[in-house]
């Protein structure tokens, strides 16, 4: 679904939830109600999908979540290598779970952009950094989508 789409198929004070994927913990970002600001969630370590899926679900219900960001690891060069088709996969699984709409957004730099600004404005030690740059970058990814159509 496109993102013009996404947003058209929400109601009324539905947030989005925007999720940077990573092999071993899945940062999420929320939408305010009127979708203009995107805010840092969690970052969850990941497990066997059904226990991913089911967290994501409880969510979506706790946190009236109508649509899903999720970023896309284009390479540099705009090619989409193994990351990309893993977070497809992760996509089409959960698409079986659930019928909230889910867009993808090309989530380049995404992490290296949330590292350079922990360490320069922040000055956040390295372990604080990892702590944080998942769910930093969930909405940085997530900001992007929503600027895009606001």
């Amino acid at each position: 679904m496109s993102l013009p789409e996404l947003h058209a198929a929400l109601t009324p004070r539905q947030c989005l939830l925007g999720i940077d994927l990573g092999s071993k913990t899945i940062g999420m970002a929320l939408s305010d109600a009127t979708r203009i600001i995107a805010s840092p969630l969690e970052t969850y370590r990941r497990g066997k999908f059904r226990d991913d899926s089911a967290k994501l679900l409880k969510l979506f219900e706790e946190r009236n979540v109508g649509g899903i960001v999720l970023g896309l690891p284009i390479s540099m060069d705009g090619t989409e290598g193994p990351r990309c088709q893993a977070t497809r996969d992760f996509a089409a699984n959960l698409l079986k779970v659930t019928d909230i709409p889910l867009t993808f957004w090309d989530e380049r730099l995404s992490t290296a952009a949330v590292q350079r600004v922990l360490i320069s404005e922040a000055d956040m030690t390295r372990k604080r950094r990892a702590e944080v740059v998942d769910k930093m970058a969930a909405a940085y990814i997530l900001q992007g989508a929503l600027d895009a159509v606001g």
